[in-house]
């Protein structure tokens, strides 16, 4: 999934608040634990699949400035990622209080590409 939108997607739905930069060695193991959560589970796969269509849905509505299509998007966003569990999205809210372009951050994010070959696109 494209990281940057994954980032921007969690933005607009998450409230923004000033934290301390988390710890990225447990944001590691808890994207580990995600992504095999992820693969094992037939459902979690096609819900994150799913998911994945739907941030380019919501990159293009939101490059047409159509607020309400982005928003429709992103509310089926929101109940694909309680799919996916709260581990995910309590994942996704540690990263969004921690730097994206940093090498860490990255890492994890890599970790997430590597479940777009489960999906067919």
């Amino acid at each position: 999934m494209n990281r940057l939108l994954i980032i921007g997607s969690l933005l607009i739905s998450t409230p923004y608040a000033q934290a301390q930069q988390p710890d990225t060695a447990k944001l590691k193991s808890d994207a580990q634990k995600v992504v095999s959560s992820i693969r094992g589970d037939k459902a979690k796969s096609q819900a994150y699949c799913q998911l994945d269509s739907l941030g380019v849905q919501i990159d293009q509505a939101t490059q047409q400035k159509d607020t309400k299509k982005v928003e429709a998007l992103s509310q089926r966003a929101d109940e694909l990622e309680k799919q996916l569990g709260p581990e995910y999205r309590t994942l996704f809210d540690a990263l969004n209080d921690a730097d994206p372009d940093s090498t860490d951050v990255q890492d994890i994010l890599s970790m997430f590409d590597k479940l777009d070959s489960i999906c067919s696109h």
